[in-house]
């Protein structure tokens, strides 16, 4: 069985080509922003430590990846370097093209993690249903608040009925 954060590089794989500008929002150790660098052609890499900025970029130089931007600021800002993506990666998601789809690791297990947990779970849950499918990807016998994924896909046309 895959680890919720392989379903969502499995999730975003699906959809993602050489031909993709993608996002990572909060890129932490690097290891998302390299997943998608090997898949699409440009991604932008957001994080408000520089610490998160200089592991980044080591993983990238050491696998040769030279196509990510990476970005000293929160994914607040998202929208001042990225007009549209293909897809989007959150470690806890909205500019997003038809077909488009975003993963949202949630660790909720932190001092206000159940507030960020329940209002992501609320603005998810009332997209509506006509322009966006979504899904929780979760284990049920974990102990210690486990971290869940959370998939959303922006449909590729409405559907009537």
């Amino acid at each position: 069985m895959k680890r919720p954060l392989e379903m969502a590089h499995d999730f975003l794989a699906e959809v993602v080509t050489k031909e993709d500008i993608v996002v990572d929002a909060t890129m932490g150790n690097g290891h998302d922003t390299l997943f998608l660098a090997k898949l699409a052609k440009q991604v932008y890499a957001f994080d408000i430590q520089e610490q998160a900025l200089e592991k980044t970029q080591e993983r990238l130089d050491q696998a040769g990846m030279k196509n990510a931007q990476l970005i000293l600021k929160g994914h607040e800002t998202l929208d001042q370097f990225v007009t549209e993506a293909k897809a989007g990666i959150f470690n806890l998601g909205y500019l997003l093209v038809k077909g488009g789809r975003i993963a949202i690791m949630i660790y909720y297990g932190h001092e206000g993690g159940d507030t960020e947990r329940d209002a992501v779970l609320d603005f998810v849950s009332q997209l509506n249903q006509q322009e966006y499918t979504a899904a929780i990807y979760r284990t049920l016998n974990q102990v210690n608040n486990p971290p869940f994924l959370v998939m959303i896909e922006k449909l590729e046309r409405y559907r009537h009925g």
